[in-house]
């Protein structure tokens, strides 16, 4: 036996017992992740006709062989989201499945394909959209029409209320809505500079650019009008953005919410929200819907404005490796629970076809 040969295998030998152990474990970790990412529910890609586009969807419906089931229809916060939130609705659509719902949402124009572009639309559009999506779901035979409510988050807050102007909607889960655009903007402002020390000077600055922009918008100025009299520095705006916020900056949502009297609404606020004003919020909604008995408040200490722990939220590295390993565990704590429960009372009494 050649002498050479023997300590390269005894070496191969150690190096795949080395190996082993290590493909064990990284075959667990994708194990957990897949576990742990698998939901209890059914979903399905759907394709929804509205204004001569179509709305690229997915339906999310509880494995309860039940023929009908109630449904939330969701409406997005600001931003380029897509019709799951990168996942992150999921342990939510799972949430509704076990209280007998199903869930729709579907990707913002212009994101994962879709066509156009979300910046080109006014609050009104966006509920235009939501509206033409409940049409469609009502005439489905899986989903009963009287019992069809919406989801909606941050910017949403401007939509529900329309949208219960244009349809009858059974409930409303509000998280986080703000009421006036400009109101909401300048609490954002002097709370990110609070969070980061912003010194007397530099917020003095702030406080000041954000009026020149607000001066701008009243006058309907250009985006080429906004970047020179910000001395060239648009500063992260595009056109597009400008555009956008042109077109909703006014937004108010206090009067539209007297559709909402009589109709069941949670209010779900975060403790730490540097977004919203929830204290604001929290004011306008009792005083216009309190009346009535049909809103119900929830608080929860711990969160932020995505209603994410804000332990959690702090840190990127903690994000991702929640999301892999425990995604519900990104939520405050009660949260999804709450949801169920709200739903579960609000089934208690209706007739579900088995």
């Amino acid at each position: 036996m050649c002498p050479k040969i023997q300590p390269r295998r005894r070496g191969l030998r150690i190096a795949v017992w080395l190996l082993v152990p290590i493909l064990v474990v990284a075959a667990g970790l994708v194990g957990v992740v897949l576990w742990q990412n698998s939901y209890d529910m059914d979903e399905q890609r759907v394709s929804i006709r509205h204004g001569g586009h179509t709305l690229n969807g997915v339906l999310a419906t509880p494995k309860d062989c039940r023929k009908r089931h109630g449904l939330i229809v969701y409406v997005h916060g600001d931003g380029p989201i897509s019709a799951t939130h990168d996942d992150g609705y999921k342990p939510m659509w799972e949430a509704n499945a076990k209280a007998g719902y199903a869930s729709l949402s579907w990707d913002k124009p212009g994101i994962a394909g879709a066509p156009g572009n979300w910046l080109d639309q006014s609050m009104d559009d966006r509920a235009d959209e939501t509206a033409a999506a409940i049409a469609w779901a009502r005439a489905r035979p899986d989903i009963d029409g009287d019992r069809i409510g919406l989801w909606g988050a941050s910017q949403a807050g401007w939509v529900l209320p329309k949208v219960a102007a244009k349809t009858p909607v059974s409930f409303v889960i509000a998280v986080s809505p703000a009421i006036n655009w400009l109101q909401q903007g300048r609490y954002n402002l002097l709370a990110e500079l609070r969070a980061d020390g912003a010194s007397a000077a530099r917020t003095k600055a702030e406080i000041t650019k954000s009026n020149t922009t607000r001066r701008l918008l009243r006058r309907h100025a250009t985006f080429e009008e906004y970047v020179t009299t910000m001395g060239g520095d648009a500063d992260g705006m595009t056109a597009g953005r400008w555009n956008f916020i042109s077109e909703n900056y006014t937004a108010d949502a206090t009067q539209d919410l007297r559709a909402l009297r009589g109709v069941p609404v949670m209010l779900t606020l975060a403790g730490h929200d540097i977004n919203v004003d929830t204290a604001d919020t929290e004011r306008v909604y009792r005083k216009v819907l309190d009346t009535g008995g049909a809103l119900t408040v929830k608080r929860y200490p711990d969160a932020t404005h995505s209603l994410l722990k804000q332990s959690i939220e702090q840190s990127g590295l903690k994000t991702t490796l929640t999301a892999l390993f425990s995604p519900r565990s990104l939520f405050a704590d009660g949260f999804l629970d709450g949801q169920h429960q709200f739903l579960a009372e609000l089934g208690r009494g209706t007739d579900a076809t088995p």
